[in-house]
């Protein structure tokens, strides 16, 4: 059944739907959020066959790397040209980076008629019930279309299930439809071969971090492990500088933004200004990093 509430077509000649912003009638989620990501896992693997119908379409959730167009698997391209239906990720009132990436293999080839379906998210830093009802509304869109025996690929900048949005849409409609994950190369380690930096050797333990972790558990961490990569910094550069500063790791730390992309920025820790700084950039930092290169 169309939900009116949830999504309305646009006329244009791309056959491009955009799902509503503005919604006056409270709409019972389709998929139940309580359903947590791991729990949704398992109950994927043991959920029998009868509950998934076998004229679903399959939900194709595709990494498209980091940025660098030529850095988007063959796998997922062979899906993006095949799928008559792409949905991704993009601003609230701009454009997509995921769609951005794969802009161009479209020209290239592409179903006739191939539909969009923008997913267009509130950037609401602590309040994140905006964000879970476009998610529940965007699950019952797509949901929509596999329920017709449409296949849809959705767009993951990155890898989907490395702080993707994509995990999002996963634990929503796993349990009823089949999904077919294709891994994308992370930004960090195009990072790591944008800087010139091994991440790991030996038995080297490699720790991700959020950035928006607080000092003492930044500290704590960084003082456990022996290379770290420190993501999303964006407004948290001044506070994890000082970190690294405290614990005797500034000099060992690289710092790189928007990596692969034409406005790549590589410069070191103290001549970066805390104001400038976006939220695709990230620090890596190895504490074995000098008596390495004394080997």
């Amino acid at each position: 059944m169309r939900l009116n509430q949830v999504a309305r077509e646009k006329s244009t000649e791309t056959g491009e739907r955009s799902l509503l912003r503005e919604n006056k009638k409270v709409i019972t989620p389709l998929y139940l959020k309580e359903h947590s990501l791991f729990s949704c896992i398992s109950a994927r693997i043991m959920t029998s066959s009868s509950r998934i119908s076998p004229t679903s379409g399959v939900l194709f959730g595709l990494g498209v790397g980091p940025g660098d167009p030529e850095l988007i698997t063959l796998k997922s391209l062979r899906i993006l040209q095949q799928t008559p239906i792409i949905a991704y990720p993009a601003s609230e009132n701009g454009e997509s980076f995921a769609r951005s990436i794969i802009s161009e293999h479209l020209l290239k080839g592409r179903p006739e008629k191939q539909i969009e379906i923008p997913i267009r998210l509130p950037f609401v830093a602590l309040d994140r019930a905006p964000a879970q009802r476009i998610y529940d509304q965007a699950a019952a869109v797509l949901a929509e279309h596999l329920s017709a025996g449409e296949n849809v690929a959705l767009l993951c900048e990155g890898d989907p299930f490395f702080y993707g949005s994509f995990q999002y849409l996963f634990e929503r409609l796993a349990p009823h439809h089949p999904i077919e994950v294709v891994p994308g190369i992370t930004s960090f380690t195009a990072s790591a071969a944008a800087l010139g930096m091994p991440l790991t050797a030996r038995n080297d333990v490699l720790t991700v971090l959020p950035g928006p972790l607080d000092a003492e558990d930044l500290r704590e961490r960084l003082l456990k492990t022996e290379a770290a990569v420190i993501m999303k910094i964006g407004r948290h550069f001044s506070k994890i500088r000082a970190v690294l500063e405290e614990i005797g790791l500034v000099e060992t730390a690289r710092y790189i933004e928007r990596a692969t992309l034409p406005n790549q920025r590589i410069l070191p820790l103290h001549e970066i200004d805390p104001e400038t700084v976006p939220y695709f950039s990230m620090i890596l930092v190895h504490r074995k990093a000098s008596r390495r290169q004394a080997e």
